[in-house]
């Protein structure tokens, strides 16, 4: 192990081990080291695409992002995106191997390990430190044999451990020392120090706590983080422990801020008092990539809510149908909660919908899944809004695209033009004004039909999507479609907000990161973090 390396783990998921990582790359970016992130093994249906061509988790993405550099595929070699309660997809180095459930996959873990020693060592040879996220925690009893994410790694590279823990949950001494005391003497001892999480109140009254917990254990707190309010990263996995129908931002971790606004400013009531436009995105059970939506919830014109099980949809000028791991279960229980009689009525009284990714595939006529790659074979009836049906393969589609939207403001009949599984020849839709576009596609489907004729978006990999006849319906498979401001604002004048003022979402998430490596400045010992991660303490 060439690179100086350290690596963070946490008491519980959520406790701040993602936020801690991205905060502790730029800190060392900062004082002029090159840094990576790197996650053995991560369970999210947050997903990006690298520069190599494959699909990590979202939040080494992000930490990349910390650390200045493109992501690729070595930041995260094992990759399991749920698409049941019981299985997932398991994607090594970045492409997917297939679905196996929880006891195949925990066979399959020696040669899982294979691949994330492979990828530890290629970041150790370019880079002078590698920062590393555990995953959920390292005492999980059930979970400990054959070990890739967290203390087995750990001993299998020989590097320190830094231990994270939440007291916003509460319980926070009792969640460090038991963790701790379930570790096995080796492990233990390789725990060089605790980092309490999401603080809020007077230091002082702490003080004789973290004295206790020093003497107990013998491990120094290395530092108490404050509760940041409005810090806007991207989540790893969840959009909330309690999914409420709320506008509010969500902390990095998955959690509603007190302060719901972009980097401290204008909260969420106070935005929906003076909102333009009501934006609607129903939370499916496998709802995937949900950081398409941080633009729109953070836009200050904007009125948006995610709308949860058993909840009604309300009146809105726009439903955006998110992506999805497993699109035709997905597609049932939006039937079952009654949203598709909603979105029919939200369409007869004029409102605007857009579907991206799984949700563009439930906007046709039929969803087919021969070789039942996210349940059983079989084939799903779609809402019927766009001529055209999806026929899921196994070869997954990723890439990074850029290029421009076909939008107009009027409704038009589609211009004749030849059919393809992507759509076709887009010289009609050139003529639309060329709005520019960037974002990325992750997909396993192939969709075709007449719809396509008219695309909604023109790539640099040929046209995506489609727009209704009537200009009410809008699908594409691009994520991101609303992070470029020029390209929410030009989407939002088409559901209706005519004089947009768009966020850049880059510019808010680059400063919170730098928020983050100003408070390992200041709330964290950084001579003993230096010391541990130089392998001194």
């Amino acid at each position: 192990m060439s690179a100086k390396t350290i690596m963070v783990q946490g008491c519980t998921s959520d406790a701040g081990k993602s936020t801690l990582v991205a905060a502790i790359c730029r800190w060392l970016v900062r004082r002029g080291m090159r840094v990576a992130p790197f996650k053995p093994q991560n369970m999210a249906l947050n997903s990006a695409v690298t520069a190599d061509g494959g699909e990590i988790g979202r939040a080494q993405a992000a930490q990349a992002m910390a650390c200045r550099i493109a992501p690729t595929t070595d930041m995260n070699p094992v990759l399991l995106k749920p698409n049941s309660d019981v299985g997932a997809q398991v994607i090594i180095q970045g492409h997917a191997i297939g679905n196996m459930d929880a006891l195949d996959y925990h066979a399959y873990k020696a040669t899982a390990q294979a691949a994330v020693l492979d990828s530890f060592a290629r970041l150790c040879a370019q880079y002078e430190a590698v920062i590393v996220e555990g995953a959920g925690s390292p005492a999980e009893i059930n979970l400990r044999a054959n070990d890739i994410a967290n203390m087995g790694f750990a001993e299998a590279v020989d590097c320190p451990v830094i231990i994270v823990a939440d007291i916003d949950r509460g319980g926070v001494f009792a969640h460090l020392v038991g963790t701790l005391d379930l570790l096995s003497e080796t492990e233990q001892a390789r725990v060089k120090g605790f980092v309490i999480n999401r603080f809020r109140g007077d230091i002082a009254l702490l003080q004789n706590g973290l004295d206790w917990l020093e003497k107990r254990t013998g491990k120094p707190v290395l530092g108490v983080l404050p509760y940041l309010h409005g810090l806007q990263l991207e989540a790893e996995d969840g959009i909330s422990r309690d999914l409420a129908p709320s506008p509010q931002p969500l902390s990095p971790e998955g959690r509603g801020a007190q302060n719901p606004s972009p980097l401290g400013g204008e909260g969420g009531a106070q935005r929906r008092e003076r909102a333009l436009l009501r934006v609607i995105t129903p939370v499916t059970p496998r709802i995937s990539n949900h950081t398409d939506f941080d633009a729109l919830r953070l836009h200050p014109q904007i009125d948006f809510r995610f709308i949860g099980p058993d909840e009604t949809i309300p009146a809105a000028d726009l439903i955006v149908l998110p992506g999805s791991k497993a699109v035709r279960a997905d597609l049932a229980f939006l039937r079952q909660q009654g949203w598709d009689t909603a979105i029919a009525k939200h369409l007869r009284y004029g409102g605007k919908l857009i579907g991206i990714c799984g949700g563009f595939q439930m906007l046709g006529a039929e969803i087919a899944d021969p070789d039942g790659l996210e349940g059983a074979p079989g084939v799903a009836l779609g809402l019927g809004y766009l001529a055209m049906r999806t026929t899921l393969a196994s070869a997954k589609q990723l890439r990074n695209e850029q290029g421009w939207l076909c939008l107009s403001d009027k409704p038009s009949p589609p211009t004749p033009l030849p059919q393809g599984a992507r759509g076709a020849s887009s010289t009609a839709a050139a003529a639309a004004t060329k709005i520019p576009v960037q974002g990325y596609e992750i997909h396993a489907g192939v969709t075709s039909g007449p719809a396509l004729e008219r695309p909604a978006v023109q790539l640099s990999g040929g046209p995506d999507g489609a727009i209704s006849d009537d200009n009410q319906i809008l699908g594409t498979y691009l994520h991101g479609l609303f992070d470029s401001p020029a390209a929410c604002d030009a989407l939002l004048a088409w559901a209706g907000l005519t004089e947009a003022k768009s966020p850049d979402i880059a510019a808010l998430r680059d400063a919170s990161i730098e928020r983050l490596a100003d408070t390992i400045e200041e709330f964290m010992d950084t001579e003993k973090l230096m010391a541990i991660l130089e392998g001194r303490a």
